[in-house]
Protein backbone atom coordinates (compact mmCIF):
# COMPACT_ATOMS: atom_id res chain seq x y z
CA UNK A 1 0.00 0.00 0.00
CA UNK A 2 1.26 3.70 -1.14
CA UNK A 3 0.28 6.85 0.83
CA UNK A 4 -2.20 7.70 -2.01
CA UNK A 5 -3.55 4.10 -1.25
CA UNK A 6 -4.23 4.78 2.49
CA UNK A 7 -5.96 8.18 2.16
CA UNK A 8 -9.15 6.70 1.02
CA UNK A 9 -11.16 9.22 2.81
CA UNK A 10 -10.27 11.90 1.26
CA UNK A 11 -6.83 13.98 0.81
CA UNK A 12 -8.12 15.56 3.77
CA UNK A 13 -6.46 12.68 6.67
CA UNK A 14 -2.86 14.93 6.96
CA UNK A 15 -2.90 18.32 6.18
CA UNK A 16 0.82 19.26 6.22
CA UNK A 17 0.41 23.00 5.22
CA UNK A 18 -2.42 25.62 6.25
CA UNK A 19 -3.17 26.37 2.85
CA UNK A 20 -4.67 22.69 2.41
CA UNK A 21 -6.90 22.84 4.59
CA UNK A 22 -8.71 25.73 2.02
CA UNK A 23 -8.35 23.16 -1.01
CA UNK A 24 -11.33 21.61 -2.89
CA UNK A 25 -9.80 18.56 -3.35
CA UNK A 26 -9.53 18.06 0.60
CA UNK A 27 -12.95 16.11 1.28
CA UNK A 28 -12.42 13.57 -2.52
CA UNK A 29 -10.42 10.62 -3.31
CA UNK A 30 -7.15 10.97 -4.24
CA UNK A 31 -7.94 8.53 -7.30
CA UNK A 32 -9.56 11.65 -8.48
CA UNK A 33 -5.96 13.37 -8.85
CA UNK A 34 -4.13 10.03 -10.02
CA UNK A 35 -5.67 9.44 -12.96
CA UNK A 36 -4.54 6.54 -15.16
CA UNK A 37 -5.28 8.44 -18.35
CA UNK A 38 -6.29 11.93 -20.04
CA UNK A 39 -9.62 12.13 -19.57
CA UNK A 40 -8.93 11.49 -15.74
CA UNK A 41 -6.34 14.64 -15.59
CA UNK A 42 -8.90 17.08 -17.36
CA UNK A 43 -11.56 15.75 -14.44
CA UNK A 44 -9.27 16.80 -11.84
CA UNK A 45 -8.30 20.02 -13.65
CA UNK A 46 -11.98 21.36 -13.64
CA UNK A 47 -11.84 20.52 -9.98
CA UNK A 48 -8.77 22.72 -9.53
CA UNK A 49 -9.42 25.11 -11.60
CA UNK A 50 -11.82 27.32 -8.95
CA UNK A 51 -9.37 26.34 -6.00
CA UNK A 52 -8.38 28.65 -4.17
CA UNK A 53 -4.94 27.56 -3.41
CA UNK A 54 -4.10 26.34 -6.64
CA UNK A 55 -0.85 28.56 -6.90
CA UNK A 56 0.37 27.04 -3.23
CA UNK A 57 -0.17 23.67 -4.44
CA UNK A 58 1.45 23.90 -7.51
CA UNK A 59 4.30 25.61 -6.03
CA UNK A 60 4.23 22.58 -3.12
CA UNK A 61 4.63 20.19 -5.81
CA UNK A 62 7.41 21.40 -7.63
CA UNK A 63 9.41 22.34 -4.48
CA UNK A 64 9.09 18.78 -3.31
CA UNK A 65 9.53 17.32 -6.84
CA UNK A 66 6.26 15.16 -7.00
CA UNK A 67 6.32 13.34 -9.90
CA UNK A 68 2.65 12.11 -9.75
CA UNK A 69 -0.73 12.96 -9.65
CA UNK A 70 -2.45 16.36 -10.81
CA UNK A 71 -1.69 19.27 -8.85
CA UNK A 72 -2.44 23.08 -8.95
CA UNK A 73 -3.67 21.98 -12.21
CA UNK A 74 -1.12 20.58 -13.64
CA UNK A 75 -0.10 16.93 -14.99
CA UNK A 76 3.24 15.72 -14.48
CA UNK A 77 4.23 16.43 -17.70
CA UNK A 78 3.48 19.91 -17.09
CA UNK A 79 5.52 20.55 -13.84
CA UNK A 80 8.37 18.66 -15.82
CA UNK A 81 7.83 21.70 -17.95
CA UNK A 82 7.76 24.12 -15.41
CA UNK A 83 10.73 22.87 -13.80
CA UNK A 84 13.19 22.77 -16.58
CA UNK A 85 11.83 26.39 -17.96
CA UNK A 86 13.08 27.17 -14.39
CA UNK A 87 16.10 25.78 -13.81
CA UNK A 88 16.54 27.49 -17.81
CA UNK A 89 15.65 31.04 -16.67
CA UNK A 90 17.82 30.47 -13.38
CA UNK A 91 20.62 29.07 -15.08
CA UNK A 92 20.39 31.93 -17.55
CA UNK A 93 19.82 34.59 -15.30
CA UNK A 94 23.36 33.97 -13.63
CA UNK A 95 25.33 34.87 -15.86
CA UNK A 96 23.96 38.25 -16.42
CA UNK A 97 24.16 38.67 -12.73
CA UNK A 98 27.77 38.37 -12.70
CA UNK A 99 28.76 40.56 -15.78
CA UNK A 100 26.33 43.42 -13.86
CA UNK A 101 28.50 42.93 -10.53
CA UNK A 102 32.49 42.57 -12.17
CA UNK A 103 34.27 44.87 -11.69
CA UNK A 104 36.83 46.99 -14.08
CA UNK A 105 40.28 46.75 -14.03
Amino acid sequence: MNEHESQQDGLGADLAYPWMADARCRDLPPAVFFPSDGAGVEVARRYCAECPVRTQCLEYALGNHIDHGVWGGTSERERRRIARSRRAQGTAARPKERRAGARRV
